[in-house]
């Protein structure tokens, strides 16, 4: 075991972990955030996607202690002191989601994508998109959620 210490969604935290455990696990099973999902176990789906000192990274292709000292967060930290993010705000409000499973990955990875670029066309959107899968909703109301929580965050 090693003990494995970060920052999740603005808390320090420290815990034992086998060399081999992926931070999707870690964070899912030793932290208790299961917001965060695993879908493929390949990085295919982008279910696990998931902030890692501000860049987006599939959380199951990446070790806890390749994390160490790292700033984490989860579709749990997004929101601030029970306001919903600007990016949740628009899913919700566009209607981006269906069964959810996607979503959180899909949100932390639109995230990156506007902070980076706040401007970005619809193609651009879905270009930054393309290593999430969701097998629910056809991605349009997605790039619209995008766009509209790009222009918000903008202000």
């Amino acid at each position: 075991m090693t003990t494995v210490s970060m920052t999740v969604n603005g808390e320090a935290v420290s815990a034992d972990a086998q060399p081999d455990t992926l931070l999707s696990e870690f964070i899912r099973e030793t932290l208790d955030l299961t917001g965060t999902h695993v879908g493929c176990d390949t990085s295919q789906c982008g279910a696990c996607v998931v902030l890692v000192n501000g860049d987006s990274a599939k959380s199951c292709t990446m070790l806890a202690v390749q994390a160490e000292g790292a700033d984490i967060t989860t579709i749990e930290g997004l929101a601030t002191n029970g306001e919903l993010h600007p990016m949740q705000k628009a899913f919700h409000e566009n209607h981006a989601l269906q069964c959810g499973f996607c979503t959180p990955g899909m949100m932390i990875s639109a995230i990156d994508l506007v902070t980076k670029n706040p401007d970005a066309s619809e193609a651009e959107i879905r270009h930054g998109l393309e290593g999430n899968i969701c097998r629910c909703t056809g991605y349009h109301n997605i790039v619209k959620a995008v766009s509209a929580a790009a222009a918000e965050m903008k202000g």
